[in-house]
């Protein structure tokens, strides 16, 4: 079940089964990743409206915000994108010894 969830978010996030948290969420995602001139307090109030504690709102803006640093750092560096295999091989690694 998790990987047809999985499958449907990574295919359209916005018809996937999800709960209607998480899309608004996802929302603000894509919203401080593409165009984070325009959040507005309007914006928040929605996603309040929707269920989400401030709590919950500000941990998705950190991981945005640190997610996309370190993207556009990467990019700018050259980084390569490690194969499937790749990253396997490192999941393994974290499974076994932890961060």
């Amino acid at each position: 079940m998790g990987d047809e969830i999985t499958r449907a978010v990574l295919d359209d996030w916005r018809t996937a089964p999800i709960d209607k948290k998480l899309r608004a969420a996802l929302n603000l995602i894509k919203k401080l990743t593409l165009t984070p001139d325009r959040i507005e307090s309007g914006d928040i109030d929605a996603l309040r409206a929707d269920g989400l504690s401030d709590e919950a709102i500000e941990d998705a803006i950190h991981v945005t915000v640190l997610f996309n640093i370190m993207d556009r750092i990467a990019d700018s560096l050259g980084f390569e994108i490690p194969t499937v295999e790749g990253f396997s091989r490192a999941a393994d690694v974290l499974l076994k010894r932890g961060y």
